[in-house]
């Protein structure tokens, strides 16, 4: 199935609609705890779209930049964690700067914008901004954890990542009137 199928995009809407509706059928304590664990489960579910879907379309030069990115984020992001050893909101915690779930969303989101286009990046950014909201209402993170986490994830992400491009080589053939002509076009 293509990225860009109508059923595919189809499927991107109705399990949004799904989801928010879910979330506002809650009690207010089972919503905040819905919200926490949304989050989680876009935490590994944008990464593992954004790797398998530069897989399934042959993109092997996508899923080795991709790679690359993540491996960055996840060290930045570990590495300044333990550095600051920040305390979470309401002491329920350490290690709270910088967001790690919200630096992994956003570096898939980034690379999935960065890679493909706005037409995919714009979902995958709202579903990393709503894991940065969620780790807010789950009191596990500040504002400032969760702008750090996403201005990491961006950069590991923009570090790595090049637009597609689906053919980088053109060769083309023309004759008319016994004249031929052959062209060659490379894109970088």
């Amino acid at each position: 199935m293509a990225l860009n199928s109508p059923k595919t995009i189809k499927f991107i809407g109705v399990a949004t609609l799904v989801l928010v509706s879910f979330l506002y059928s809650q009690p207010l304590t089972a919503q905040n705890k819905a919200i926490e664990t949304t989050g989680d489960i876009i935490l590994f579910a944008l990464p593992a779209t954004a790797f398998s879907s530069s897989l399934i379309i042959g993109d092997s030069k996508g899923t080795f930049q991709f790679s690359k990115g993540f491996v960055l984020n996840q060290a930045l992001t570990i590495g300044i964690k333990y550095a600051t050893n920040k305390k979470r909101p309401y002491n329920n915690g350490d290690r709270a700067f910088p967001s790690g779930h919200t630096s992994t969303t956003f570096q898939s989101a980034a690379f999935i914008q960065r890679r493909y286009g706005w037409k995919y990046g714009i979902p995958a950014y709202a579903l990393a901004g709503f894991t940065g909201y969620s780790r807010i209402e789950a009191q596990r993170h500040d504002g400032w954890d969760i702008l750090a986490g996403a201005a990491i994830g961006i950069g590991s992400a923009y570090l790595f990542t090049t637009p597609y491009q689906k053919e980088h080589m053109k060769l083309t053939f023309t004759s008319w009137d016994y004249n031929y002509a052959l062209g060659f076009i490379y894109n970088f």
